[in-house]
C-alpha cells in the first residue's frame, strides 16, 4: 500500500516513519523543499504522478498559545491553504482513502468536558487560538463535504488530544507545553536555580498523549479504516492540572525547588478533555504513562538540543 505522509518533518510525521508498522507501506514523505503544501499546483502534480492508495494529512503550522496570539494569520491562512491543496488533490487524483488530523481546540470553549464530537460547531471558540482552530475545522467539514458528495471517498478526520513526545519542539516561544516545560526545568537544574514560574495559577487541566502512541492508532486505522467513524477523537480519556505536569517534568529530572505562579500571563481554556467513548467502542488505547512519556521525550531533548 502507497501511503502518502504530510508533514513527514513534523512530530506526528517523525514518529509515523519510525514505527515499526512503518515498514509494511511503500512511503512517500516528500520534505517542505521537495514539495510546498502551499503551492496548490505543486501539490495537484505530486499526487496525480504519484497516486497514493491512501493520505495522512498531518502537515501544519503549530506552536503554544504566546504564537498563535503573535501570529493568527499565519496560523489560519496557512493552515487551511494546505489542507484545501491536499483534500482537494488527493480527490482531484481520485485517492479514495485519507485521513485529516484535526485538533481538540476544534471544540467550542464552553463545551461540556469530556468532550464529545457531537460538539462541534455549537459555540464560541477558545480566542487564543481561534484561527488554528478555524482551520482544523475547515479542513474536516471539506472531508465530510467530498463524502457527502460521492460517499466512495472514505476522507475521515481524528482529532488527538494534546500531543508530546520525540521530536517536538522544545523553544519556549514555539513549542507546545510540556517540551516547553522540560526544556525551563532543564535550564534550572543546569543553573542550579530554585525557582521556576507557571504561567496562570496550574489548575487548568490538559489531556496529553505520548506522539508514538497516535503513530499506534493510526496504523491501528489504516488497517480498520472502513470501521473507523467518520470523526474520532483519541486520546487517553484522563487528564492532568498544569500543575502535575510542572511536578511530574520536575521529578524526570531531577528539580528539587520550588514553583511560583505568574497570575499575569494567559492559560487558556480551563479544561480541554476529549471523550474517548467512541475511541472506546472502535477498540484501541493509549500504552505509554505520563511518566515514561516524558523521560522519553527528555532523552530526546538530551540527545538533540544545541547547547
Amino acid at each position: 500500500m502507497k501511503l502518502f505522509i504530510t508533514g513527514a518533518g513534523g512530530m506526528v510525521g517523525r514518529n509515523l516513519l519510525e514505527h515499526p508498522d512503518s515498514a509494511d507501506y511503500a512511503i512517500l514523505a516528500p520534505a517542505r523543499n521537495e514539495l510546498d503544501l502551499l503551492n496548490g499546483q505543486a501539490v495537484a502534480h505530486y499526487l496525480e504522478t504519484h497516486r497514493p492508495d491512501a493520505v495522512i494529512h498531518c502537515a501544519g503550522v503549530v506552536g503554544g498559545i504566546q504564537a498563535n496570539i503573535a501570529n493568527p494569520v499565519t496560523f489560519f491562512a496557512s493552515n487551511m491553504q494546505m489542507a484545501l491543496n491536499v483534500i482537494n488533490g488527493a480527490r482531484d487524483a481520485d485517492v479514495r482513502q485519507l485521513l485529516n488530523l484535526g485538533s481538540s481546540c476544534m471544540y467550542p470553549r464552553e463545551a461540556v468536558n469530556p468532550l464529545q464530537e457531537d460538539a462541534l460547531l455549537t459555540g464560541e471558540l477558545e480566542p487564543t487560538n481561534e484561527g488554528y482552530a478555524l482551520a482544523k475545522i475547515g479542513a474536516a467539514r471539506l472531508c465530510d463535504y467530498i463524502v457527502r458528495e460521492d460517499p466512495a471517498f472514505k476522507y475521515k478526520t481524528i482529532i488527538p488530544c494534546n500531543l508530546y513526545g520525540r521530536y517536538d519542539k522544545f523553544g519556549t516561544h514555539k513549542s507546545h507545553m510540556i517540551p516547553a516545560v522540560i526544556a525551563k526545568i532543564h535550564a534550572a537544574v543546569q543553573a542550579n536555580a530554585n525557582v521556576v514560574d507557571i504561567w496562570g495559577n496550574g489548575e487548568a487541566r490538559r489531556e496529553f498523549m505520548y506522539a508514538g502512541d497516535l503513530a499506534d492508532f493510526i496504523f491501528t486505522a489504516l488497517g480498520r479504516f472502513e470501521q473507523m467513524p467518520a470523526l474520532l477523537n483519541v486520546g487517553l480519556g484522563h487528564d492532568h492540572s498544569i500543575n502535575d505536569y510542572y511536578r511530574t517534568v520536575a521529578e524526570v529530572l531531577g528539580f528539587h525547588g520550588t514553583f511560583e505562579h505568574d497570575l499575569t500571563k494567559p492559560v487558556g481554556m480551563r479544561q480541554k478533555l476529549v471523550s474517548t467513548e467512541r475511541l472506546d467502542q472502535f477498540g484501541w488505547t493509549a500504552g505509554t504513562s505520563i511518566t515514561d512519556g516524558i523521560r522519553a521525550t527528555y532523552q530526546f531533548y538530551l540527545d538533540n538540543r544545541d547547547d
